[in-house]
């Protein structure tokens, strides 16, 4: 498909837009983050496009901390193709490209010219639940953080010669809100999850694999919902578990280097951790999941290293169950665990 690749370096305010033909860019200017902008510039985009004759606009936006949601959803409504890429990647292709300037302008032609480049598969936009769904978690990550800050300054206080006596009651009315605000959030969280039946099936369908819990999901199912909307299903699970920072990290070079095989810990921070603490679960009772991880163990695996195996089996068997859409099998999975 012939298509105009347009990069946009977003920031909270304003955002600064180029298009990349063959070997050569050129900055389209700096709009405002707001829709009347956003038409102005889908009008230069659109003018270009039928001048220049490509079929569609492929715009390439690196993620700014949510301030590119707007855009994006701008876009969409065009019927343009649209990619987020890891700033980590677009950083290593920069560097691997010789690029070393560092301004608003330099980034923006970067992105376009990572965006012709690299052939960057469309991104389709999540479901209006699953983005509900998913500020209803980012609001609950951040209220479970604020008890615990408020318990250790209260802590640090009690040990302080000079505190004054009131901020003990201070420090305990604060506690007890944030307190009642999470549990809010939380019902919230499990009634929103109900009322929309497609991902309450997700749900069910996932509570079925051994060790995933109430912990584990519901941030597991926006995760594979996130995950389905920019690869448009056509990825692996080997590519998610690469998501979730699971994958193997080999190192070898020679005949004599060999260094001891890691993960390498990109991607999704709390997801690793959360199916880490649900392999650890899953080992209680008699499942093929605990089979898989015996069986490791009896082939003298470390029993760290098996149970990041086992962690990463689940992110596995969470993929497939997503992707098919049906219940988990534990005789179907017995074969490739007995393997």
């Amino acid at each position: 498909m012939n298509v105009l690749p347009v990069g946009v370096d977003m920031s909270k305010a304003t955002f600064q837009a180029a298009i990349w033909r063959s070997s050569a860019g050129q900055i389209l200017g700096e709009y405002g983050n707001r829709r009347p902008d956003f038409e102005t510039f889908a009008t230069r985009g659109h003018q270009i496009q039928q001048e220049e004759g490509y079929e569609t606009v492929h715009l390439v936006v690196e993620p700014t901390g949510g301030y590119e949601q707007g855009l994006v959803a701008f876009a969409y409504d065009q019927g343009w193709r649209i990619s987020l890429p890891n700033p980590r990647h677009v950083r290593e292709w920069a560097k691997a490209s010789g690029r070393r300037a560092k301004t608003d302008a330099q980034d923006t032609l970067l992105l376009a010219h990572f965006a012709a480049e690299r052939q960057q598969p469309a991104q389709q936009p999540l479901p209006c639940e699953v983005r509900e769904l998913d500020s209803l978690l980012k609001r609950r990550d951040a209220l479970e953080a604020m008890p615990r800050q408020e318990r250790n300054r209260h802590e640090a206080y009690q040990h302080h010669p000079h505190a004054h006596p009131g901020l003990a009651g201070s420090f305990e009315r604060l506690i007890t809100t944030l307190e009642e605000e999470l549990r809010t959030v939380q019902d919230e969280i499990e009634r929103h999850v109900q009322r929309h039946s497609p991902i309450a099936a997700h749900v069910g369908r996932l509570t079925q694999i051994p060790g995933i819990g109430p912990r584990t999901v519901p941030p597991l199912p926006v995760l594979l919902f996130r995950w389905h909307a920019l690869t448009g299903g056509r990825r692996s699970a080997k590519r998610f578990i690469a998501l979730t920072g699971l994958d193997p990290q080999p190192f070898q070079s020679g005949a004599s280097v060999h260094k001891r095989t890691t993960i390498s810990r990109l991607g999704d921070r709390a997801m690793r951790r959360r199916l880490s603490m649900a392999a650890l679960g899953g080992l209680h009772g008699t499942n093929p999941f605990r089979d898989f991880y015996d069986r490791l163990v009896g082939r003298g695996k470390p029993k760290k290293v098996a149970l990041i195996a086992a962690a990463r089996k689940l992110a596995t068997w969470a993929w497939a169950v997503f992707a098919s859409e049906t219940d988990f099998d534990p005789a179907r999975v017995a074969p490739a665990v007995s393997s």
